[in-house]
């Protein structure tokens, strides 16, 4: 399990709140929030502070066959912060968009292929059946708190959100992620990403070239190396 990277100021639930919240559940409906049930855990990095890395932890909906709803959290206990939303449209809605709405678009396929985006708790059969269905997609993320790890050094995240939401971007080479950070979740949360990147190769044939893949590669200049599936849309045959 993976818990909050910080504890927002305040006292504890008072006896009121308690109350409130049993009457709730009695009576009122929360259906908006009833099919967030798909869970996939990932790293974001924001676009224009590429190594403000984050850890997130992904809850979603399916709207339709091309389209998910997902809210982040910062882990995957009952007191994890909610820190931003994802919403993710398949290749076919991309290519639709207005061409100075993709630059806010991410491109998922390196996500995929390279085995750092997990469904924990699924089988691998039914976690591979998922992440099929990303090959391809993009997604449009802000985050609105920025809880831990900052600025890729680990300084103490912001103890409520501070300033302007982030939009944030993918990870598209081997060595982007600042290393520490994804050792930390995929040793507490027992992830084989090269187990699962193996597992994955299959999904590399349906892979087309895709936008974004290049946008942060000077700010990485040291990472190389990625699956086969994973191209940029503009570089060169």
């Amino acid at each position: 399990m993976r818990g909050p990277k910080v504890h927002s100021p305040g006292d504890r639930k008072t006896l009121w709140r308690t109350t409130l919240e049993t009457g709730s559940r009695a009576f009122q409906d929360t259906a908006p929030l009833a099919d967030f049930d798909i869970y996939v855990v990932g790293f974001h990095c924001a676009r224009h502070a590429p190594h403000m890395h984050m850890e997130a932890h992904h809850y979603c909906r399916q709207v339709n066959s091309e389209v998910l709803h997902c809210v982040i959290f910062d882990g995957n206990t009952r007191d994890a912060n909610l820190i931003g939303i994802e919403y993710i449209i398949s290749g076919a809605l991309f290519d639709g968009l207005p061409e100075a709405e993709k630059a806010y678009w991410h491109p998922h396929n390196y996500e995929v292929l390279s085995g750092q985006l997990s469904a924990p708790g699924l089988p691998e059969s039914a976690e591979h059946a998922l992440v099929a269905l990303l090959v391809n997609s993009y997604g449009k993320t802000w985050h609105t708190w920025h809880t831990g790890r900052a600025d890729g050094h680990g300084r103490p995240g912001d103890p409520l959100p501070y300033g302007d939401a982030q939009l944030m971007w993918s990870f598209n080479r081997d060595g982007e992620v600042d290393p520490r950070l994804k050792e930390e979740v995929n040793t507490s949360m027992g992830i084989d990403e090269m187990g699962k990147r193996a597992r994955r190769r299959d999904l590399a044939r349906d892979a087309r070239p895709q936008r974004g893949v290049d946008a942060l590669k000077s700010a990485f200049p040291e990472a190389d190396g990625r699956p086969d599936g994973v191209r940029d849309a503009d570089e060169e045959p």
